[in-house]
C-alpha cells in the first residue's frame, strides 16, 4: 500500500481510519474488515495523482460534448465491445426498471489494451486494441495513464487479498497477467430532484475489484446492512472500492458484494469512470467449500451478450449483478 493511505467504511455509522504507514500491519486488516462488512470503503493514500482525475473529468466533458453523428459512428457494436454506449440503451432483460427508458446513462467502453498480435487474442475475443476517437485527441494518453495507475493500485490490494484467498501474491498476480479488466467513462444527464428514474440500477458488480473518482454531484447509492441506501460521499481525492460477485465467490462468502446504484437528483451533468478488475478469460474463480465456480472469459462474455436487449440469459447459471443472488 501507500504511505499515508487511510479507509473510511461507507457504513450507517461512518468512521474514519486514521492515516497508516505502508508498513502498518493493520492497515491491511482494516482493508479486509471492510471488505467482510460491506464491501465497500473510500480510500486515500491510493497512488493516484488528483491533477489525472481533473484530466480524466475533463476528458469525459468533451467527449460526451461530442455530436450524434460522431457517437453513432463510434458506437458499440455486437462483435466489438468497445466505443460508445447510447443512453439508455443497456437495462437486460428488466422492463420493469425506469420503463422502456432504460438506465439514464451514455457511455463509452474500453477493455483491456492488448498487445498487438498477442496470442491471447485467439481464445477470446473481449481481447484486443481499444477504439480511439480521433476527436478527443488527448483521449488515448489520458486514459492509459489513468488505467495503469489504477493497475499499480490494484496490484497492492491484491497483495493484501491474497492471503484471505489461500493463494500466494504472485499466484494472484499471474490470474491478472492478461485481464478482462475494463473501464466505463460515463455521462448521466440531469434529471428532476425529485426522479426516481436510475442512472443506473440496483446492481452487484461481477468482477473482483472495482474503483471509482465519485463525481462531487453525488448520486452513488449502496444499499446498507438494513436494506435503506446510503449515498457515499467521501474526500475528493479519494477513491471509492468495492468487491464483486467473483471476490466474494473466491474468498467462500467471507467477502461481501453489496448492491449499489446511482440516481442523478443534481439536476446538473455527472460523469464517472468506473475502473473494473477482472482476472484473465481462462481463470475459473472456485468456491472453496463448494462446486460453484465462474469461468471468468465464457461468464465475461455471457454478461456483454446479455447486455444487448433482445438477448436473454442462457442456461449457464451467469445470470449475475442482480439482486436475486
Amino acid at each position: 500500500m501507500h504511505e499515508g493511505a487511510t479507509l473510511t467504511l461507507v457504513s450507517p455509522d461512518v468512521r474514519t481510519i486514521p492515516a497508516l504507514d505502508a508498513d502498518d500491519p493493520n492497515f491491511g486488516p482494516e482493508v479486509l474488515e471492510a471488505f467482510r462488512s460491506i464491501g465497500f470503503a473510500t480510500v486515500t493514500g491510493h497512488g493516484i495523482d488528483s491533477s489525472l482525475f481533473a484530466e480524466m473529468r475533463s476528458l469525459l466533458v468533451e467527449l460526451f460534448a461530442l455530436s450524434d453523428a460522431c457517437k453513432t459512428e463510434g458506437m458499440i457494436t455486437r462483435d466489438n465491445y468497445r466505443g460508445f454506449i447510447p443512453l439508455g440503451f443497456f437495462t437486460p432483460n428488466r422492463a420493469e426498471i425506469n420503463g422502456d427508458a432504460g438506465d439514464q446513462y451514455e457511455g463509452y467502453k474500453f477493455h483491456w489494451e492488448c498487445p498487438p498480435d498477442h496470442p491471447v487474442q485467439r481464445e477470446c475475443r473481449l481481447y484486443g486494441p481499444n477504439r480511439w476517437m480521433a476527436e478527443v485527441p488527448q483521449m488515448r494518453d489520458v486514459v492509459l495513464r489513468y488505467w495503469a495507475a489504477c493497475d499499480e493500485f490494484a496490484t497492492s490490494l491484491l497483495d493484501v487479498v491474497a492471503p484471505a484467498l489461500g493463494c500466494s501474491t504472485d499466484e494472484l498476480r499471474r490470474c491478472h497477467s492478461t485481464p478482462l479488466t475494463n473501464m466505463t467513462l460515463l455521462h448521466y444527464p440531469p434529471q428532476p430532484p425529485t426522479a426516481d428514474a436510475m442512472g443506473i440500477h440496483p446492481h452487484k458488480d461481477t468482477n473482483v475489484l472495482t474503483f471509482l473518482h465519485p463525481d462531487p454531484v453525488g448520486g452513488l447509492e449502496v444499499r446498507g446492512p438494513d436494506g435503506s441506501w446510503i449515498e457515499v460521499s467521501c474526500d475528493p481525492d479519494a477513491l471509492v472500492v468495492n468487491i464483486g460477485e467473483m471476490l466474494e465467490l473466491w474468498s467462500g462468502g467471507e467477502f461481501v458484494a453489496t448492491p449499489h446504484r446511482v440516481i442523478n437528483r443534481s439536476g446538473t451533468d455527472r460523469y464517472s469512470f468506473p475502473y473494473f478488475l477482472v482476472p484473465n478469460h481462462d481463470v475459473v474463480v472456485l468456491h472453496p467449500n463448494s462446486s460453484e465456480k465462474m469461468p471468468v472469459g465464457p461468464l465475461s462474455e455471457e454478461v456483454w451478450r446479455t447486455n444487448w436487449p433482445d438477448q436473454a440469459p442462457s442456461e449457464a447459471g451467469f445470470d449475475l449483478g442482480s439482486l436475486d443472488r
